[in-house]
Parts: C-alpha cells; structure tokens; sequence
C-alpha cells in the first residue's frame, strides 16, 4: 500500500514538474512574442520615418531655390552659373534658409562677355564661387523686411553676405535698390519668391564686391 501510495505521488509529481515547464515555455512563447512583436513595430514606425523623410526631402529639393530659378527662364545665365560653381547643390539640398538676389538674364548681359566667359572657366570656379556669394543672405528677408530695416535705419541698411563683404540697401520711391563694394547699383525687379530654403528677389544687375 505504501508503495503504491509512493508511486502515485511520483507520478502526480513528475505531472506537475512537466505541467510546470510547459506553463514556463508558454510564458516564455508569450514573451517572445511580444518582444517579437514590439521590434517589428519598431521597425515599421523607422520605415514609415525614414519614407516621410525621404519624401519631405524630395518636397523641399522640388521647391528649393534650385528648383524655382531653374524653373525661371529669365535666370537661365544664373543657373548655369551655378552649376559652374558647383553651388547648385547648396541651392538645392540644404536647408539655409537663404536670401538670393538672384541677377536676370539681362543683368549677366551687361558684364562684358569676356569677363562672364572668363569666370565660366573651370580654372576660375572659385572666382565665380565669390560672385556668386556676394548675392546671397544666409536667413530668409523679405521685401517687406528690407524695406521696413531700411526706414529703421535711416534710409540706409547695411548686411553682410555669405562671402563675407557687405552691400548696402535703400530706397529709390517704392523700389529697393542695393550697392556694392564698387559702388554700382542693382534694383529689385521682382521681390519674394518663394522656395522650400529661402527667397528669391530678381534683381536688374549683378553686384560685385570691392576687389
């Protein structure tokens, strides 16, 4: 009787052992699971961020200032110019936001062709590079902006430019007008176009710095 009494709590015991380790092994499918579950959420949520980045990228690039000035038959000069620079992709890719008086066709026409030509050499990128420069505003100023720190200042504003020199703004009746380093002129013939990195004012010149 005691034997058998011996045998059943054996058995009873090696059940409840097994009937323990298969409750442990389902706890730990469950937590599997789960964890399973949760890196694949995680990986889904960096694959839907990465795709809105990639697509908010792909809106600003589309409205940049590369894009709307390409996009601009009167700017076709300043465009090539860019590429020549190799300063389209800075107009294209980054952020700024930038400030671009961006000279119109006409205003290239009125540099004699030997010295626009000479600047398009290869050999004189970085020439062109500080032209360039000279007509761009790291922040984002609008017409309105301009005119209302030209009436702060007395009629007369001062700014610096990505290349470091500095032109000067003022009034001419309701037109903004710059001066640069030389000395010469360029008027605002089209204010605030708009991009993704900035804005963009057409202006009737092209504006150097002192040499």
């Amino acid at each position: 009787m005691r034997i058998k009494r011996l045998l059943i709590v054996a058995v009873l015991s090696v059940f409840a052992f097994a009937s323990c380790e298969d409750n442990k092994k389902k706890e730990q499918e469950a937590k599997d699971k789960i964890e399973m579950e949760k890196m694949e959420a995680e990986k889904e949520a960096k694959r839907e961020a990465d795709m809105k980045m990639e697509q908010e990228k792909m809106d600003m690039q589309a409205n940049s200032i590369a894009a709307k000035a390409t996009a601009t038959a009167d700017l076709s000069t300043l465009v090539s110019a860019l590429h020549s620079a190799e300063l389209a992709t800075m107009m294209k890719e980054d952020k700024g936001p930038f400030t671009v008086f961006a000279p119109s066709n006409a205003a290239f026409a009125k540099v004699p062709k030997a010295t626009l030509d000479n600047l398009m050499k290869v050999e004189n990128q970085a020439k062109l590079q500080s032209v360039l420069k000279y007509h761009v505003v790291s922040g984002k100023i609008t017409s309105k902006d301009l005119a209302q720190a030209i009436k702060d200042n007395k009629g007369t504003y001062k700014f610096t430019t990505v290349e470091g020199a500095e032109l000067t703004a003022t009034m001419k009746g309701d037109k903004i007008v710059l001066t640069d380093g030389m000395g010469k002129t360029a008027t605002i013939v089209q204010a605030d176009v708009q991009a993704s990195n900035g804005v963009v004012h057409v202006i009737d010149a092209v504006v150097m710095k002192k040499s």
